[in-house]
């Protein structure tokens, strides 16, 4: 019987010290996908003259138009400012390598939560234009073989059409933002690479906002380093001081949203306008000075979160990544009016 109680207590302890591992290699197994991209066979191509293809666009209605609740304004419809959202990794499955635009169950849980929670920030200094696209799965960072670089590769392609039907058939010649986050930002540091930088576009960048991705300077934009600089890109990747898992590496840019500066102050939450919780509980509620932050060499470390509307970990203790956003909403919203009004201050069109 004590040999029994042993086993089962080194057992014991053996899952709680490699539970993350354990968790993390069950969590492969069930979102891998069951063929290889070869073989499989990918889903129609976007046609981005339809709409229904778009998950945001300023002439509708939708959930980049939501607000905060408080005083806030949607300036959507009077604004000479775009901005170009690429949404994060919605597609959470083992079906295929890359989403199915018709997969409407995917479509509505990108629109509730990144849509609403993360390009409606920018509602408050610009039009708000926000591709569906076919998004690799979230096991395409996971994988070893190749197939996962071929399905963010498709991805990319369509993010690269979008923003081709954006310039030549809905920009009109404004200025404009990009914004992303995670996967999206990916596309994002590519687009910037390949077809702002160094272009005709590059002179109506205002900024831009590849959040929550391993981006550093080898796309060519320079960063940030003051809170109304334009023509630069600010990026960070949300950790608390002890992350399971760091998105970040020694050459990722880190910009701290509460100073707007590309270095390693503290940064106390009074610096911190809001956190916006678009959650079921929150429902748009401002969490007033939500997080303090720091830039240091995980990431953006976070060591002080002042509300529970942010206390989920779905990528393992402390990861804060589902939140680059969320903490520092209202920072993000400020900035990004900030940096328009700076840019119109001289732009010659």
């Amino acid at each position: 019987m004590k040999f029994v109680v042993g086993i089962v207590a080194v057992i014991a302890i053996l899952v709680y010290t490699f539970f993350g591992e354990i968790r993390f290699a069950l969590l492969k197994m069930a979102i891998q996908p069951d063929q290889s991209f070869a073989q499989s066979v990918a889903p129609p191509a976007p046609d981005y003259s339809n709409p229904a293809h778009w998950a945001a666009l300023p002439e509708r209605s939708d959930l980049a138009d939501v607000l905060p609740q408080g005083s806030f304004e949607d300036v959507q419809s009077a604004s000479g400012i775009d901005v170009f959202f690429i949404h994060p990794t919605t597609y959470l499955t083992s079906d295929s390598w890359n989403q199915p635009l018709d997969n409407q169950k995917v479509n509505d849980f990108t629109d509730e939560t990144t849509i609403q929670g993360q390009a409606s920030a920018f509602n408050g200094c610009c039009k708000v234009y926000a591709p569906r696209y076919r998004q690799a799965t979230i096991y395409s960072f996971m994988d070893e073989n190749g197939d996962g670089d071929q399905a963010l590769d498709l991805a990319y392609q369509d993010v690269k059409s979008a923003f081709k039907n954006f310039i030549e058939t809905r920009n009109n010649g404004r200025p404009f933002i990009l914004a992303a986050h995670s996967q999206g930002s990916k596309h994002a540091d590519r687009l910037l690479e390949e077809v702002v930088v160094g272009s005709d576009l590059q002179s109506r960048l205002i900024a831009a906002y590849p959040i929550g991705f391993d981006i550093d300077e080898s796309n060519g934009l320079p960063v940030c380093t003051s809170p109304s600089q334009t023509g630069c890109q600010v990026s960070w990747n949300t950790v608390g001081p002890e992350p399971a898992t760091i998105l970040a590496s020694s050459t990722s840019i880190c910009v701290n949203p509460l100073s707007w500066q590309a270095n390693n102050e503290q940064m106390d939450s009074s610096a911190n306008a809001g956190g916006v919780d678009f959650g079921t509980q929150g429902a748009g509620k401002v969490e007033a000075h939500a997080a303090n932050a720091v830039c240091a060499e995980n990431g953006l470390t976070v060591t002080e979160i002042n509300s529970a509307a942010f206390s989920s970990r779905p990528m393992g203790f402390d990861n804060l990544h589902v939140y680059d956003y969320a903490l520092f909403y209202l920072n993000i919203r400020q900035n990004a009016k900030l940096r328009v009004a700076t840019f119109l201050s001289s732009y010659q069109p």
